[in-house]
């Protein structure tokens, strides 16, 4: 089950997300070999046109750590003093001949954005 964070950014700025995670004993997960991936929308029916990826980088495979990013030309784009909804996910091929994607949920929430004055 995925953990749930909520967080804020500031429209017109440049951010980065440092995640650290862990597998189900408490350790690092070790993610060597999996690929991450991270959106947002304003709901979960918004079309392609509200949707934001973010650059989602696996930083530190041994250690689980990974870091989501947007430039502040997307975060420019965010409607301000609007709550949008994001989840982060790894997935992972079992076998790298045929085998199925395994994917995971890590992470999800909400994520208000603060409008900006100087642009």
């Amino acid at each position: 089950m995925a953990r749930q964070e909520d967080i804020t950014i500031d429209q017109g700025s440049d951010i980065t997300i440092e995640l650290y995670v862990d597998s189900a004993d408490g350790s690092n997960k070790d993610l060597s070999g999996y690929t991450p991936s991270a959106k947002m929308k304003l709901n979960y029916n918004s079309d392609s046109s509200d949707t934001h990826n973010f650059t989602s980088t696996i930083t530190n495979a041994a250690a689980g750590i990974m870091a989501l990013t947007l430039t502040n030309t997307q975060t420019d784009l965010l409607k301000p003093r609007k709550r949008y909804l994001y989840d982060v996910e790894v997935s992972f091929v079992a076998d790298s001949a045929a085998g199925p994607t395994i994917r995971e949920r890590i992470l999800e929430g909400s994520i208000y954005v603060n409008p900006s004055i100087t642009k």
